[in-house]
């Protein structure tokens, strides 16, 4: 797992629209990555309706908060149409399979799938939080808030 100062780089994801998340145009902000290692899985629901339900109090702190999993984009889409997402973009690591995780050292090889773990990166991209979780625990939304 990366440390803290790490800089990710620049990345590109596609998210459950179909749509390229691209960090760098979100230089100046401050960005939640929050791994989830599978969709339609009850923890991961929750997580990211956690961040779905603080949408508008990540913007007021000039964040931006995304989901990350190794899904495709076409279940990523059901799922937000499932779950009742609609503003905050679940991205999709899927090819290179994985590669954001495995950039940050969070891919759990063994399982093919991302840690749960979140990734707070400040204003030039550089990690100022990161926390792996046990993958049956929902992260506190809390903790979030307060690193950022």
């Amino acid at each position: 797992m990366v440390g803290i100062g790490y800089n990710v780089g620049d990345f590109e994801l596609k998210d459950h629209r179909d749509q390229v998340f691209k960090s760098s145009d979100f230089h100046g902000k401050k960005i939640l990555l929050s791994f989830h290692p599978l969709a339609w899985t009850p923890v991961c629901r929750d997580q990211m309706l956690s961040l779905e339900k603080n949408f508008e109090r990540f913007k007021s702190l000039n964040a931006v908060a995304v989901g990350v999993s190794i899904d495709s984009v076409f279940s990523k889409k059901a799922w937000a149409e499932a779950i009742g997402v609609k503003n905050t973009p679940l991205l999709a690591d899927f090819w290179p399979h994985g590669g954001l995780a495995q950039r940050l050292g969070l891919f759990r090889h063994n399982d093919g799938f991302s840690e749960r773990a979140n990734v707070i990166l400040d204003e030039n991209g550089k990690v100022k939080f990161i926390k792996v979780y046990p993958i049956l625990e929902l992260p506190d939304i809390e903790e979030i808030f307060a690193n950022l």
